[in-house]
């Protein structure tokens, strides 16, 4: 299918990062604040026929990837039953999700069936006293629903880990051995000025050029490749099958190849990560828009795009919670 959107500077737009829910389970010290309950009321929220009908229109105009986001995604009631119906659409060639994977040994099963083909976690250490404190939560829950994942059928599993000064940047080797013998992907992260709480990421910002040189000390790096519309670089941990990515934003950032935008949980597509121009698309959708206006009015805001986020300009730019935009 031609893909009709193409932004000002070229890149066309195949990806769409669906957040379903802005609430969450855990509470990641760059994401929420501990305590933290000013969430959006459910009735603002996109409902499954609503989130249906935008996806089918982006999948009409050449969007090809969905990736289900939150907040947690796996907190939104049905969540699998929405799946089964997205997996249906036209032009949907790639479905995916991103979890904390808290729920997913309740849940993994449906999900796959439903039509789920890939999942990333997020997994910033392997120590419980220090999941706690970054997380608020319970490292166990994540590491049995990891299990329960895989026996389900999703491989391989990426485990996505932000790095953070002084936090758990110590724990890269550990987070590397750890994936090579239960067969995960690992991606590292940099941390991104976002919110209120992204804010404080100055102070955690650990370059992943460092932590590339440390790895290139004890290991082969060998460049490589992996399937996902994602931003990663990719090397292949020599003498395993252990494929490591690195997602640069602020020391390298890869803003000229971003083929992406998001649709949070009420209705907002947002352009950039990185920035705060959003396109509306629940009241237009509640007030009786046909097909035809909902492509017009993606095309136009394709047409506004930036070129690239102010993370290193403008670092409390952003201030919405990650978890407002979509992971």
């Amino acid at each position: 299918m031609a893909n009709s959107l193409v932004d000002p500077f070229g890149r066309a737009i195949e990806y769409v990062r669906l957040s379903v829910t802005d609430r969450c389970d855990l509470r990641c010290v760059y994401c929420l604040p501990k305590g933290y309950k000013d969430f959006a009321e459910p009735d603002t929220w996109l409902d499954f026929d609503e989130i249906e009908r935008v996806i089918s229109v982006f999948g009409r105009l050449g969007v090809n990837r969905i990736r289900i986001t939150g907040g947690e995604p796996l907190v939104r009631h049905n969540i699998s039953h929405l799946v089964n119906r997205l997996s249906a659409l036209e032009g949907i060639s790639d479905l995916s999700l991103s979890t904390n994977a808290v729920q997913l040994n309740k849940q993994a099963a449906a999900l796959k069936d439903a039509g789920i083909q890939r999942i990333n976690v997020s997994l910033d250490t392997l120590k419980p006293e220090r999941f706690k404190a970054i997380t608020s939560g319970h490292l166990d829950k994540v590491l049995n629903g990891l299990q329960v994942a895989r026996r389900a059928g999703f491989s391989p599993i990426k485990i996505n880990m932000v790095v953070m000064k002084d936090i758990n940047d110590d724990e890269i080797e550990d987070m590397i051995e750890f994936c090579i013998a239960e067969g995960h992907t690992l991606r590292f992260i940099e941390t991104m000025p976002v919110g209120n709480t992204g804010s404080k990421a100055t102070d955690r910002y650990y370059s992943l050029a460092k932590a590339k040189e440390r790895l290139e000390q004890k290991y082969t790096l060998l460049p490589s490749s992996l399937s996902g519309g994602g931003p990663a670089r990719y090397y292949q941990i020599g003498g395993t099958d252990l494929r490591v990515g690195f997602i640069t934003p602020m020391s390298q950032h890869f803003c000229e190849t971003c083929n992406r935008v998001r649709l949070s949980a009420d209705g907002m597509l947002y352009l950039c990560l990185g920035q705060n121009d959003m396109v509306d698309l629940r009241t237009p959708l509640r007030s009786g828009i046909d097909n035809d206006g909902l492509e017009q009015l993606i095309m136009a805001a394709i047409a506004r795009k930036p070129e690239r986020h102010e993370f290193n300009t403008q670092p409390g730019h952003v201030v919405r919670f990650m978890s407002q935009t979509g992971g």
